[in-house]
């Protein structure tokens, strides 16, 4: 089910560029899925079909620097700057309430977006993604390599050397690779590491904004771990539907995240890291019921 088509494509402007929107009709309250900063919009293509088919309008968008926004030379990526591009969508396209669906990095800013405007939520649907200084988690060796100082001389070498960088996300998509079943395996392979790899090396490139945002990572889960307690304040259904065969956002991570929502509930499913690929149907029945 990859490659739906029947959306309206919109350019949204930013404070620095503008983003690129897929929108597809139906009823609301809107889904707006979000990406996060190893890949783009297309590791949904797997799930839009079935959520469209239920009837419900969805949105998907490129952060600046990614997939198909622009990525304006000199720009500065950041967390506060991702928010700005959901608010921009939010805004421009005139969604009203939304359920927002945060994989990966964007974990962050979904859950940035409804601390700061929880009257624009209608719910919250978190896949296996990243927010606080977990102690179950357990992040991707590529992304540390780009979070620690200390690291700063080793990361540029693998970022100004194509040959260097390909063999970096060759294996480290192969440690995400391991744990999945046969056939999740080969559908990551001829899928999700394309989908990634050609977001880095296609030109104009992504790793500008891979760089920035995996430097400024750290100190984003350090200040949400500071206000943790404010997560439980959230009004709102909240639906933490998680891969347990993540080999770094462990299954434990998923249980915590759930716990600290008054409405948080866990829903666990047998895929790995990118769960909406590996289980489209599993993870679409978990958002709509």
């Amino acid at each position: 089910m990859t490659n739906p088509t029947g959306y309206d494509e919109h350019r949204i402007p930013s404070d620095q560029g503008d983003v690129y929107v897929r929108d597809y009709p139906g009823a609301g309250p809107t889904l707006v899925l979000m990406h996060g900063f190893p890949d783009h919009l297309g590791i949904y293509d797997d799930l839009v079909p079935h959520l469209v088919a239920a009837g419900r309008r969805v949105v998907l968008f490129d952060f600046l620097g990614f997939g198909g926004s622009d990525k304006p030379i000199g720009a500065s990526y950041s967390f506060e700057q991702q928010l700005g591009d959901l608010e921009a969508v939010v805004q421009g396209l005139n969604l009203g309430k939304v359920g927002l669906v945060v994989h990966d990095s964007s974990g962050i800013v979904g859950l940035d977006f409804a601390l700061a405007h929880p009257g624009k939520m209608a719910g919250l649907y978190i896949l296996n993604s990243a927010f606080d200084a977990s102690r179950h988690a357990h992040w991707p060796e590529m992304i540390i390599l780009f979070a620690d100082p200390d690291l700063a001389a080793l990361a540029q070498v693998f970022a100004t050397d194509p040959q260097q960088f390909g063999w970096l996300l060759k294996w480290q998509q192969g440690r995400f690779a391991a744990s999945l079943s046969p056939a999740q395996r080969q559908h990551f392979e001829a899928f999700i590491g394309p989908l990634i790899a050609d977001n880095f090396i296609k030109q104009p490139s992504a790793g500008p904004a891979f760089a920035q945002m995996a430097a400024r990572f750290y100190a984003a889960l350090a200040r949400n771990s500071a206000r943790l307690g404010d997560l439980a304040a959230l009004d709102m259904p909240v639906k933490v539907i998680w891969g347990t065969d993540d080999p770094y956002l462990t299954t434990a991570m998923g249980e915590e995240r759930a716990a600290h929502f008054k409405k948080g509930s866990f829903h666990p499913i047998t895929a790995g890291h990118w769960l909406q690929s590996d289980e489209p149907a599993l993870v679409a029945k978990e958002i709509l019921s």
